[in-house]
Parts: C-alpha cells; structure tokens; sequence
C-alpha cells in the first residue's frame, strides 16, 4: 500500500538563500555571519546538503527571517 500526502495538512515551508536574506534584512553578508554568532534571537542557517565544506551551501527559513525583522521593527523605540 502507498501512503497518500494529505495536501490540506501539509505546511509550506520557504527557504531563502544568502542573497534574498541580505536583501530582506539589509545586512552585508559579514555582518549575517557575526549576527549567527552573537545573536541568538537571529534566525539559523539550514545546511542544504551533508557537506562539512566551508562554503556549503546553506539557506534560511523564511518565515523566521520575517520574525527576526519584525522584532526588530517592534523593538525600535526601546532601550536595551
């Protein structure tokens, strides 16, 4: 028997790559890579393959990009 995808309860997930991310956010890449370091409230990458490379390719998940600036634009106007 083969199992049949349900289409009603499936989530849409979208990924972003480095140039949409830096695009959304208006960061320099440098500063995505200091901000994955530094700031945990910032979204993580997700690794698109199961290379250790340096330069393997990784991309982020929307939704938590859009979460990210929108804490951001929320915490405008407060002090830390």
């Amino acid at each position: 028997m083969s199992k049949q995808l349900d289409r009603r309860d499936s989530t849409v997930v979208a990924l972003v790559r480095m140039p949409e991310l830096q695009m959304l956010t208006g960061l320099a890449r440098p500063t995505v890579y200091k901000m994955i370091h530094r700031d945990p409230t910032f979204p993580r990458p997700v690794k698109l393959n199961d290379s250790g490379a340096r330069n393997a390719p990784v991309a982020f998940v929307l939704s938590e990009v859009q979460a990210w600036i929108n804490g951001r634009i929320e915490a405008r106007g407060q002090r830390a």
